[in-house]
Formats: structure tokens, sequence, C-alpha cells
């Protein structure tokens, strides 16, 4: 079978191949309603055509980042390399000027005869982050959607009324347009089997600000919409897990509350139920353009034979613990949703609660196009252009029950005082376990285990929110002792 890819920021599809990807997506869509949910404490989400590719694709419902915030995320899909690898921990860092000249996703299906287009959110965007969009990556240029005036730091979400945005389209609405040519101009060679195609769509949304058409709302009604049920830090949480969610309070309308932002403060609970409906609206909206564009899709005579990938960046935290953002190494800032669509494969949805990570993508696609498999990479791979610190996932679409990893890895940078500071943490199937040793830059890119400035270690058996740290817990020292070895071993014996 033929296959081209198309990127859309939550959705991929390959073969005809399409991507399509979502900027701050936790798994608050329905087809995780379940465990695998991030907050026990919500409404019934209104996502029908993520869903729908659900139920026609693998869904893996433990797929995690490895690092909550956008550019060093996409950076290690992109790339399927981890941070220590990219050497990206930040919004404003290229990982071909800094980690090396590595080989990505839509460059590999460009080498291999592909036209790749781009569009929306899907490096990270800038000179600084990305040389503007890794022009290597694309076959034509890329293209992003012209900024509205909804996008200002006034205002931390927008409700925009039909008649405005009928007049000045929102830049996702844009882009979902924009899908939607590209599809119909790349489908005649693809289905002629001339030129098969990658397309990828990023998606902004729900990223902040949370701005959506209007009508949203009215699947969230206020009466619907709950509070946390732990609107406080994990007990015995050390101080370098928290973040301050600063992001958030740089919006002029949060500003003006002067919420500290500090350990064990929130905000009124009219602000947080605000924000939570209009982040679930957001998702809904979303979920619309998604729709579109696989409308258009199954239009063209295509979604036989096109692999879709559907997936979010990181996750995000609505208020659970009184956090607020990413840039953490709690569940919900680094679980994301991920769903692979495989035509004559997953037609028939198989779930699967694996572990699984955001740099096994890459590997993933290239079996199901039938590509050349990637090499791992070696413990140095600065100098290796292509290579993968992942594994294909293709085992689970016969398999789904069979365990691939011991556990799944993420990371997030910290600084106390004048000393850098790295929280590594790995996710078993029962426990999530953290170390925060101080860090070392350039040019090693090591932690040094013996200096610790914080430990955490949650039972998601008997404590699935993350809300008592046990790593001082006497009860708990033989199974901290497993978890350290496990998590200095690092991510090759796991």
């Amino acid at each position: 079978m033929q296959h081209y890819h198309i990127w859309v920021n939550i959705i991929c599809l390959c073969g005809r191949t399409q991507i399509t990807r979502c900027a701050d997506m936790r798994p608050q869509i329905g087809a995780y309603e379940g465990p695998d949910f991030p907050s026990p404490v919500h409404p019934k989400m209104y996502t029908p055509n993520i869903d729908a590719l659900a139920k026609k694709s693998l869904l893996l419902k433990k797929a995690f980042v490895q690092q909550a915030l956008c550019n060093p995320s996409r950076s290690s899909l992109l790339t399927s390399r981890r941070p220590d690898t990219t050497h990206i921990y930040d919004l404003i860092h290229y990982f071909r000027r800094v980690g090396g000249n590595f080989t990505t996703i839509p460059q590999y299906f460009k080498q291999n005869g592909y036209m790749t287009v781009g569009m929306g959110k899907i490096f990270h965007p800038g000179e600084a982050a990305s040389d503007n969009d890794d022009p290597i990556s694309w076959s034509v240029p890329y293209f992003h959607a012209k900024s509205a005036p909804y996008f200002e730091k006034e205002h931390s979400w927008m409700a925009i009324p039909r008649s405005e945005y009928e007049q000045k389209p929102l830049p996702d609405m844009i882009l979902a347009d924009n899908a939607v040519r590209v599809l119909q101009t790349v489908a005649p060679a693809a289905k002629s089997g001339q030129q098969p195609f990658f397309v990828a769509v990023g998606f902004h949304k729900p990223h902040l600000p949370f701005v959506f058409r209007e009508e949203f709302l009215d699947l969230y009604p206020m009466k619907d919409i709950q509070l946390p049920d732990n609107e406080y830090a994990p007990v015995n949480m050390p101080d370098v897990a928290w973040y301050n969610f600063s992001y958030l309070r740089s919006y002029g309308d949060i500003s003006k509350l002067n919420a500290s932002g500090e350990i064990n403060t929130t905000f009124a609970p009219s602000v947080v139920k605000d924000l939570r409906r209009a982040y679930y609206s957001a998702v809904s909206y979303t979920d619309s353009l998604i729709g579109q564009v696989m409308q258009e899709l199954d239009n063209l005579g295509l979604a036989n034979n096109t692999i879709v990938s559907f997936w979010g960046d990181h996750g995000w935290e609505l208020g659970e613990h009184g956090e607020w953002c990413k840039h953490s190494n709690f569940e919900n800032a680094v679980h994301a949703p991920m769903m692979i669509h495989i035509p004559d494969s997953t037609d028939n949805g198989i779930i699967t609660e694996q572990l699984t990570e955001f740099v096994d993508l890459f590997p993933t696609l290239v079996e199901a196009a039938g590509l050349k498999p990637l090499p791992l990479c070696p413990e140095d791979s600065t100098k290796t252009i292509l290579c993968t610190e992942g594994q294909s996932l293709m085992p689970l679409v016969t398999n789904p029950n069979l365990p691939l990893k011991k556990a799944v890895f993420s990371q997030y940078p910290r600084t106390v005082g004048n000393q850098a500071v790295m929280g590594y943490t790995l996710r078993t199937q029962q426990y999530r376990y953290t170390e925060w040793p101080a860090f070392n830059k350039s040019p090693i890119y090591k932690p040094d285990w013996s200096r610790l400035y914080g430990i955490e270690l949650y039972n998601h058996t008997d404590d699935p929110e993350e809300n008592y740290n046990h790593a001082y817990d006497v009860s708990y020292v033989k199974i901290r002792a497993m978890l350290s070895s496990l998590l200095h071993n690092g991510w090759r014996h796991s």
C-alpha cells in the first residue's frame, strides 16, 4: 500500500500521510474517558471527530512527552531524540545549532520521495527556535496564518461571536481551510501513484489564550463546570517541583488578580471555572477543525490509504494541585494524547495501556509506511544524522498488551539560586518517580546524581492524582531504591 503524510496539529496522516497536532492539549478527549482521563472532575467532553479517529486507530492511552514545553517536546518528537541529545530545554534554541544536524520526520519522508507540506505550529516557530520552521524539512514554502487581533496578551480567553469571526477568521480556521486546499492540490499526484505526500497541520488551540468560536461555550453550561478536587500541592512535595504559573499570570485579566503563584495558592472559584470552561470550549473548537480536514480527506478518496497520526505536544494543568500551564513533571503536564490510524491494520480500533513515548512516533511512521527502519542511536549521536532514541510501536498493532518498556522518561529544568537543576522523572505502570539533581550544561549535559534538590514518588494505584509524595516514607525504601536505579540507568535499559 502506498502512503502519504499529512501533519496537523493533533493529527498525523501517513501514507498519504497526514499529521494533526494541537498545542497544550491534554487527553481531555472523549476517547480517553476513564482511568486515563486527566481529572475525575469534568463535564462530558464534546470531541466527536477525534473520537471517530480513535475508533479506527491505535489509541495510545499512556503516551508521554519528553519535556512539558513546546520547543523541547516538538524537537524530541520530530527528531526521535531526547532533550539531553537535542540540547533543547527552552523556547529560544534550535536543535541543529546546539544539538546536531539531525534528520526530522518530514525531512526523512521528503528524502524518500514524498511531497512534504507544513503549516501552523509543527516546529516551534521563529528564527531562533527553528530557523523559521526548519526549511530543509519541507518541499514548498511553509504556511502560517496571519495573526488576528484576538491574540493580544490582555485576555486569557475569548469567545468570538460569529459576526466577528466571519469577518476576521481565527488563525486555526485559516489553517484548516489551507489544509483542505493543500489536500486538493496534492491528491491527484498521490492517487495516480506519481508522488505521495506528507502534510503537517499544526493547530494552535487550546494553547493560551483560549480563543474559540463563541458557539462552543454552549456545549459546556456553567452549571456543569466543577472545581478540581485537589486544589492543593502534593503532600511532602519538594519546592523545586513547583511552577508558579507565571505564563498564565502574564495575561492582563489574570495579572489584575495579583495572584502570587506560590505553593498552595490559587484563583477564586469563578476564575477557575471560567478558565476550565474556556479550555474545554477551545478543545471542542479544535475538534471541529480536525473534522473539517478529515472530511476533505474522505471526499478526495484518500481516507483508505492515508496514515493519520494525532498528537498534542504535552499536557496541561487546569487548577489541579493549584497548578496551571505545563512547565513541570506532574502527570497532567507530561501525559498527552496520541493515536495513529493505519489503513487495513487499525480500522477496527486498537486500545493499548502500554507505556509509550513521543520519541516513538518517528520509527513507527517509518515502519507503517514501509520505509527503511531507523537505527538505534549510539551513546553519543552528535554526529549521527539519522537514528532513533525511541522504538517502533507497530508490535502493539498485533498485540496491544505487549509490554515494550519498563518505564518512560521525561524531564524539566529548574534553577535553584545560581545552580542549574534538572528534574528527571520516570513513569512505570504503577509509579511516577522523580529526582532533581544538579545539572551540568555544555559541553557534557549530564546530571550530578550526588547533589539532589528534591525527590518525588507517587503511587498511581492508590493515588492516580499524585496527591501524596511517598519518597521519604519508610515503607517505600525498597521501592524508591529500585526506581532510583531504573532512573539512573536511563531509557536504554528500560
